[in-house]
């Protein structure tokens, strides 16, 4: 009775999946069908019908394969595939059309079916879904190619280098004095950094920024808020009017670098996320609070160029100077620790807060896991934080006018002083 049961249970299941494979056909069929919809009956080489046929076709190969012979799923895949070809042979001398996307198309259709039934169903159903989708959006993907530009495709080629071939190959495994070196996490560190610039250039690039200025800051701080402050500095000579929204932009991209830090920790080390929060929303709400009062209350439907980025974060060598840079701190940071003590961090944080928070913020948080207090950690990302907001402000002072310096200026000071204060009681 047991194997009857097993039996019947198998047959179902096996007829579930060839069902399966007839539906997954039927969804990519029903796209290629609605785009040749206007044509005649008898015009169209495949439609609805046929790359159904073709998907269960392909889950009877897996059957066949199983039951009869494992020759069942190839000779059918070239049958299939033969098919195909001479429907294309005899399609161009009609239509000059040289696109291979349908004979693609119908060729993973009949793996789809081989996949539903002899592999994981799950798998076939969202490759098919996936398929669809990729066919449904021709236009749009075309679109989105010609719009790309020659060192955008490097910058994507490049992120890909350094994170997929490069990460894997470099040794996991604790080196240095006090074993604060890991060589893969280093590269990690710098990968994330690149991604998210990446992320924020793209935001950019993509929407454009005809949102106005307010858009163009919030995701520039993902990207480089100092490059946002040279470029609204430089603008605002230009268009004194518009002094309050340039000032909010620039409070904007700046508060944008707070809650990178929180990324960072929740990433690298989670434990630190309580003793830093709390700081981190502080400065975030004493920049992001004025930005937005400034905004309101000097409202114009204005918008302003894409600011320029001083240098492309994906380069390669961009991306070797910040891993030196992160080594150096790391090593810097345990030699000031063992010496100094606290002390020695934080006059590290101030430092190098003056070029960069990325590169001190992913130091302190990985030191905070092997030795650093906590205490000391947080304190350090809020006063290299802060050292860099100041710098911003300089630079908007000095480049801008003083009307945008003060209301950059005020803004920065508060949130200094508060994100200081909230560090020290916590």
């Amino acid at each position: 009775m047991d194997d009857v049961a097993s039996q019947f249970i198998a047959s179902n299941q096996t007829a579930l999946h060839l069902a399966l494979s007839l539906l997954l056909g039927a969804i990519v069929g029903l796209e290629r069908g609605w785009g040749a919809r206007e044509q005649k009956a008898g015009e169209r080489i495949a439609g609805i019908r046929t790359f159904s046929l073709v998907g269960f076709l392909g889950g009877l190969s897996a059957v066949l394969a199983t039951e009869i012979t494992v020759w069942a799923f190839p000779a059918l895949l070239f049958c299939v595939a033969a098919i195909g070809l001479v429907a294309y042979r005899e399609r161009l001398t009609h239509i000059r059309n040289f696109s291979i996307t349908g004979l693609i198309g119908m060729l993973l259709t009949f793996c789809f079916g081989a996949v539903a039934v002899a592999i994981d169903p799950v798998i076939a159903t969202a490759a098919a879904v996936v398929t669809a989708l990729i066919l449904d959006n021709k236009q749009e993907i075309h679109n989105w190619v010609r719009k790309l530009q020659a060192h955008e495709l490097d910058a994507a080629l490049k992120l890909l280098l350094i994170s997929v071939v490069m990460l894997p190959l470099l040794p996991d495994e604790r080196m240095g004095p006090g074993g604060v070196l890991n060589p893969r996490e280093i590269w990690w560190m710098v990968v994330m950094i690149a991604s998210i610039s990446f992320v924020g250039y793209f935001a950019i690039r993509v929407a454009g920024t005809q949102k106005g200025i307010l858009f163009t800051s919030l995701f520039a701080g993902l990207s480089s808020s100092t490059a946002l402050t040279l470029h609204f500095a430089r603008q605002s000579k230009q268009n004194p009017v518009l002094n309050p929204q340039f000032a909010a932009g620039i409070l904007i991209a700046c508060g944008t670098m707070f809650p990178r830090i929180l990324v960072y920790c929740l990433i690298i080390n989670p434990a630190l996320l309580p003793d830093l929060v709390m700081p981190v929303l502080v400065m975030t709400v004493f920049l992001y609070g004025p930005a937005f009062y400034i905004w309101r209350s000097n409202i114009r439907h204005k918008s302003v160029s894409q600011p320029i980025l001083s240098q492309n974060p994906l380069d390669l060598a961009s991306a070797a100077v910040f891993g030196v840079l992160l080594t150096a701190i790391l090593l810097l940071g345990e030699f000031l620790k063992n010496t100094f003590g606290d002390a020695g961090i934080y006059a590290l944080a101030a430092t190098s807060g003056i070029a960069d928070v990325d590169a001190i913020t992913l130091s302190l948080t990985r030191m905070s896991n092997n030795g650093l207090g906590m205490e000391a950690a947080v304190l350090g990302i809020v006063v290299a934080a802060s050292v860099n907001n100041l710098v911003k402000s300089g630079i908007a002072w000095a480049i801008g006018n003083r009307h945008v310096g003060l209301l950059v200026a005020v803004p920065m000071m508060l949130s200094l002083a508060a994100g200081l204060l909230a560090a020290w009681l916590q």
